[in-house]
C-alpha cells in the first residue's frame, strides 16, 4: 500500500472536503482518506501510482501540491485509523444506550415529557453510533448514506414527540416530579460531556463521525433545558414548563437532523 500526502491550499471547510471525496470516489484503488482541514492536508492510502489521483485533484483548482508519497507495510495505519474510530464509537454507544434506558424509565416515573424527549434523543444517538460503527470500514458513499438515515430517524422521533406534546397540552396530566427531572438530567449531561470528549479525541471530519458529534452537542443543550424545566416546575407548580421544554428539545432534534442531512449531500 502507498501513503501519499497532499497540501490543498484552498481546502478551508468541510464543503471542500466533500467536493474532494466526491471527485475521488471513482478510484477503486483508494483504501482510505484522511483530512486535516486546519492544516489543509489530505492523506490518501491507495494502491498503484498516485499520478491519476494527483491529476484529478488538480482539476478541482484548489491549489494542490504533492508533499510526499511512500510505500507502507500492509495496511496497519488504515486499520489503526478505523480501529480507533470503532473503539470510540463503542464507548459512546454504550453510554448513550444506558442513559436512554435510565431517562426513559425515570421519565415515566416522574411523568416528565422533557426526560422522555431526551431519552429518545439518546436512543437516536445510540442508533447513529451503531450505524457509524458499520460505516467505519466502508466507502464514503456508504458513510454519507449512514448520515442520511440518521437524520431521517431523528425527524421521525421529533414528529412523534410533537404529537405527544400536543396530547399532553390538551389532556389532563399531573405535574411532573421536578426532583427526578433535575437529578437525572444532570447525570445525563455529564454523560454527554464525556461522550463529546471521547469523540473529539478522533478529530475526524468524516460525515458519519461529524453526525455523531452533532447529536451529542445537541444532547447537552437538551439536558440543560430539562434542568431549567425542572426548576420552573418547582417554582410554578405547573406541568407547562416541562411540556414547553419537551417541545424545544424536539425542535433541537429537528435542527440537528437538518444539519446531518446537509452533511450527507
Amino acid at each position: 500500500m502507498i501513503k501519499t500526502v497532499f497540501k490543498i491550499n484552498k481546502m478551508d471547510c468541510p464543503s471542500e472536503e466533500q467536493l474532494i471525496r466526491l471527485s475521488l470516489s471513482k478510484f477503486n484503488n483508494i483504501m482510505d482518506l484522511e483530512f486535516s482541514i486546519d492544516d489543509r492536508i489530505l492523506t490518501v492510502y491507495h494502491i498503484d501510482d498516485y499520478y491519476p489521483i494527483y491529476d484529478q485533484l488538480k482539476t478541482l483548482n484548489l491549489e494542490t501540491t504533492l508533499i510526499a508519497s511512500e510505500s507502507i507495510e500492509g495496511t496497519s495505519e488504515v486499520y489503526e485509523h478505523n480501529n480507533t474510530q470503532s473503539r470510540l464509537l463503542w464507548q459512546v454507544l454504550i453510554i448513550n444506550f444506558l442513559f436512554f434506558v435510565i431517562e426513559l424509565a425515570f421519565g415515566f416515573i416522574s411523568n416528565s415529557l422533557g426526560l422522555v424527549a431526551d431519552s429518545l434523543d439518546m436512543l437516536a444517538d445510540a442508533f447513529v453510533y451503531g450505524l457509524a460503527l458499520i460505516a467505519v470500514k466502508r466507502s464514503d458513499v456508504f458513510k454519507k448514506n449512514i448520515a442520511k438515515v440518521a437524520g431521517y430517524f431523528q425527524m421521525v422521533l421529533a414528529l412523534f414527540g410533537f404529537l405527544e406534546v400536543l396530547r399532553r397540552f390538551i389532556g389532563v396530566e399531573k405535574v411532573p416530579s421536578y426532583e427526578i427531572m433535575i437529578v437525572i438530567s444532570i447525570f445525563a449531561m455529564i454523560a454527554n460531556i464525556i461522550s463529546l470528549m471521547i469523540l473529539n479525541r478522533n478529530k475526524s471530519k468524516e460525515s458519519h463521525m461529524k453526525a455523531s458529534m452533532i447529536f451529542t452537542s445537541n444532547d447537552i443543550i437538551a439536558n440543560i433545558g430539562v434542568i431549567i424545566a425542572g426548576v420552573l416546575v418547582y417554582a410554578t407548580g405547573s406541568k407547562y414548563p416541562d411540556l414547553i421544554v419537551g417541545a424545544i428539545v424536539f425542535i433541537v432534534v429537528v435542527e440537528g437532523a437538518t444539519r446531518i442531512l446537509k452533511l450527507s449531500k
